[in-house]
């Protein structure tokens, strides 16, 4: 298991997040040639026959499709047969579909229920990699969806071709047997798989005449002066304990200066446990001081985004870990009339020594939840879900995922598809009623993203947090086989538990840092010896693929 990608083996939990939930993009490169051989394909009596590729189709069938729809989309248009995006999908496609969609927040109990009930949908929306218990072999062992790989090389010459084209993606979205189960959501440029990281009150730089920070030392010095000089009751915060204490740091934010993160990571070509080595005691050791000092906030234990937000506009804190969308676009919008002078910007991921390059920071796979759009075995009509699915890797079918109908959503400028007054009103409502750009079954374009972040500030801290090492140290997206799931589950339940137990008692004092070694002795009896051999066998099958 790693740091990056959070699987959920006890029990299924949303992984795939309807409307604008994932936040990424596509480089205009990653794009596939349209076309391809065709080939005759034989189908259902009530669909004429079409080379597949070619659209729309003609057929009086109807796909079901279970599709976890955004709240904020739902709360604007309750059905979501009437989304636009999906009643445009169907005339150019010609293939009818019909949604069904769980309730929010009740995802993985009403999955629960069409799989025990029988009744499937022909389509089913799902983080099948890291959010079913087992994975996708599992998955299929159940009977819940359909291996593809047949389906995929007689009806998906566009998803084909472009695998084809790009062997990176082609083994993030198959099992370690080859398996395909799903087609993916596809991001093709590195600078747009990075989306969050430090922020930090410009501003009050400016106002104290002190440099964005880079390294730990100049973070202290930061946030002391915002702490004496600036009046922040809380100059550090981020969001903790929702789900798991220092959550926001996950990615290596602070923790990542000391050559670990809070999960598993490579080191030399081997799976590491963060919390095991040396540097996330020295870790804890900075975080305690920097509490002791009053730099911390003092609820660290308990923030939630509300909280965060709510600190970063206020003046009670100058900076945290978020977003370039969710943080400073919201936050720069939100204060503008407030307070003019108001400024935030991204800052590097922190380092020891000034002038190294961090080892850690966010940044996802291209394909970040594999095959995520799967088909039930029991579908009659997995040809032409097949064939609908594919649509999306056509140039017509990025064109419109990405943007929507032209004249509607978008114009085209200069050879640049613009989002309209439409979309541009409010992107994150928008963008999930007339595209599905921020997460559909297709190849994202990065001019959704130079868009929907458009700000110099949101640029600026792309291009900022971009600048990491992390592809030399972070793990792929492996799967461990069912059988190893159910014991990696049951040893990280406990192994997770105990780390932020002792995180958190450590920072605020608790307990003390001579109680790490304990913790160590703990860490083993729990056997995470045994966790990070079944990490260090799933990598070893990766590589295989």
């Amino acid at each position: 298991m790693n740091n990056k990608v959070k699987r959920s083996f006890a029990v299924l939990t949303t992984g795939l997040m309807g409307g604008s939930l994932l936040l990424a993009a596509c480089s205009k490169e990653a794009t596939p040639a349209p076309g391809s051989t065709p080939s005759e394909t034989k189908t259902p009596t009530t669909t004429t026959a079409t080379t597949a590729g070619t659209y729309p189709i003609k057929t009086d069938k109807v796909i079901t499709h279970w599709y976890v729809a955004g709240a904020g989309q739902l709360a604007a248009i309750p059905d979501v047969n009437n989304w636009p995006v999906f009643q445009e999908l169907a005339k150019r496609t010609g293939i009818k579909e019909k949604y069904i969609s769980p309730a929010v927040n009740q995802a993985k109990e009403q999955l629960n229920v069409m799989f025990a009930s029988g009744e499937y949908a022909d389509i089913i929306e799902w983080n099948f990699l890291n959010d079913y218990p087992g994975g996708p072999e599992k998955a299929i062992k159940d009977g819940n969806i359909l291996k593809l790989n047949d389906l995929i090389d007689k009806f998906a010459p566009n998803l084909k071709r472009y695998l084809k084209a790009h062997p990176d993606v082609d083994k993030q979205i198959k099992t370690d047997n080859g398996t395909y189960y799903g087609f993916p959501f596809i991001r093709g440029d590195d600078w747009l798989k990075t989306y969050g990281g430090p922020i930090i009150r410009k501003d009050w730089l400016d106002d104290l005449g002190l440099q964005v920070p880079t390294t730990i030392d100049e973070w202290y010095i930061v946030l002391k002066a915002f702490k004496e000089k600036k009046g922040a009751a809380a100059p550090l915060t981020f969001i903790s304990g929702v789900p798991r204490v220092f959550d926001d740091l996950g990615t290596g934010a602070f923790v990542g200066a000391y050559g670990v993160t809070r999960g598993f990571s490579l080191k030399d070509g081997k799976v590491i446990f963060g919390p095991a080595q040396p540097g996330y005691k020295e870790f804890l050791a900075t975080m305690r001081k920097w509490y002791v000092d009053g730099l911390l906030d003092k609820d660290i234990a308990t923030i939630d985004g509300k909280i965060r937000d709510a600190n970063m506009t206020s003046g009670k804190s100058g900076a945290t870990y978020a977003l370039a969308g969710g943080g400073i676009g919201k936050w720069l919008t939100a204060m503008k009339d407030k307070d003019p002078k108001y400024n935030v910007v991204g800052a590097p991921y922190p380092v020891l020594k000034k002038g190294d390059i961090p080892m850690f920071g966010q940044k996802d796979y291209t394909a970040p939840s594999g095959g995520t759009y799967a088909i039930s075995p029991k579908s009659k009509n997995q040809e032409l879900a097949v064939q609908l699915l594919d649509y999306g890797f056509s140039e017509e079918g990025m064109l419109f995922y990405n943007f929507g109908v032209p004249g509607v959503s978008y114009d085209m400028k200069n050879n640049y598809p613009t989002y309209s007054d439409v979309i541009k009103k409010d992107y994150s409502l928008n963008l999930g009623l007339y595209t599905r750009s921020t997460g559909g079954p297709t190849i994202q374009d990065r001019r959704y993203y130079e868009q929907f972040a458009a700000l110099p500030q949101q640029q600026e801290a792309v291009t900022t947090w971009f600048k990491t090492d992390v592809d030399k140290y972070m793990l792929p997206p492996i799967s461990p086989t069912p059988e190893e799931s159910s014991e990696l589950a049951k040893i990280m339940t406990e192994v997770n538990t105990l780390v932020d137990e002792t995180t958190i008692k450590i920072v605020l004092g608790t307990d003390t840092l001579d109680s790490y070694d304990k913790f160590l002795d703990k860490l083993k009896a729990l056997k995470i010896d045994r966790a990070i051999q079944i990490e260090q066998a799933a990598l070893e099958r990766y590589n295989k693929r």
